[in-house]
């Protein structure tokens, strides 16, 4: 089936987006209510990095001043962030467990079983667009697509529906995370009217059964702790840096292999890919990193090249949401950046210290 078939309405943004100019600024015809001029704010903290890998060497990891650890634990944290980022990381397992994303094709293996993830990166593509069309903040998109993909682990949803299953996960979403979401209204105008407000209102209730008001960390929020945030750069946080990972990681949405795997190991590889994208020459990973992310090279290798391929164009081509807006100026235009066509393949190999090797 011709994924053309999908019905993806005319929209403001979507005629934005197909011609050159990418101005944020509505036309005067049919302005919609302005929601506050919210900005998606970096995700990272302006703290220093004191772990260079200039300045830090395999010795350095051997003292006390980092212990071994099981998980992503954070001795530079505080005793109540620490504590946080570790219940990230137990809730982000437990809603993995319990929603198996890999249901998602399975649910969905009839007769639509070779279109399904087609269907889900059209919608997400165009949830992207109905985020900047109201300003949305990146947590309220990320969010958006864990619950939707979280409902269709476990239920078949008519094609037809699916476009309707998308605006209710944003509706709830933004309930959560904006200052001022958008009314029903607003997401029944995105669809040109194709559902009415009491369809969405049902589909949202009936999506709010489901979750049961259980939140889920997503990407976004694992990139935001300062255990990222503290480690990835040498002198000083780059910008531009920070903007490829923000890049990268939207890119993943796309790709349901990606909604199968922790959203914390996702968020390891999109720094992977920055920084090899950025220093190709230069082993992207570190001990350092390893140590505060919990994740061996070998362990981000599937989800690495699943985002790789997206930023080389070689899949999801025609999806132009993210890449538009990332060519944006206000985005230092990090979706112009390449990397090179093949990430070697002993990048891939376990870091392990000088210490360990003697042993």
């Amino acid at each position: 089936m011709d994924s053309s078939e999908y019905h993806k309405p005319s929209f403001r943004t979507s005629k934005k987006r197909d011609s050159e100019e990418h101005s944020l600024q509505q036309t005067t015809a049919n302005k919609r209510p302005v929601l506050g001029e919210i900005t998606n704010s970096l995700i990272f903290s302006s703290s220093q990095c004191s772990f260079s890998d200039q300045e830090m060497t395999d010795k350095d990891l051997d003292t006390d001043e980092l212990p071994e650890v099981r998980s992503v634990d954070c001795p530079e944290k505080s005793g109540s962030s620490l504590s946080i980022y570790n219940h990230l990381r137990s809730l982000e397992m437990e809603l993995h467990m319990k929603f198996l994303p890999n249901n998602i094709e399975n649910a969905h293996n009839g007769d639509s079983g070779l279109t399904f993830t087609r269907w889900r990166e059209i919608l997400v593509d165009w949830l992207v667009e109905v985020a900047e069309e109201y300003k949305l903040v990146s947590d309220t998109l990320y969010l958006t697509i864990s619950h939707m993909d979280r409902y269709l682990s476990w239920h078949v949803v008519d094609r037809n529906n699916l476009q309707l299953l998308g605006v209710c996960c944003m509706l709830i979403a933004s309930k959560h995370e904006e200052i001022s979401p958008p009314h029903v209204e607003d997401f029944c105008y995105i669809t040109d009217n194709t559902y009415t407000k009491e369809q969405v209102l049902n589909m949202e209730r009936e999506v709010h059964r489901f979750l049961t008001c259980e939140g889920a960390p997503t990407v976004k929020v694992f990139l935001r702790q300062e255990c990222f945030s503290t480690i990835m750069y040498s002198q000083a946080p780059d910008v531009e840096f920070e903007l490829l990972i923000c890049y990268l990681a939207e890119l993943s949405l796309l790709d349901h292999r990606c909604a199968q795997l922790l959203p914390s190991k996702v968020a390891a590889s999109a720094i992977f890919l920055s920084r090899f994208t950025i220093q190709p020459g230069e082993h992207p990973w570190c001990l350092a990193l390893q140590h505060y992310t919990g994740y061996r090279p070998s362990e981000l290798k599937e989800c690495i090249l699943a985002i790789h391929d997206l930023q080389l164009n070689r899949k999801g081509s025609s999806l132009r949401a993210i890449r538009n807006k990332y060519k944006e100026n206000k985005f230092r235009r990090v979706a112009e950046l390449s990397s090179p066509s093949e990430i070697p393949a002993d990048y891939f190999e376990d870091i392990v210290s000088n210490h360990s090797t003697g042993s």
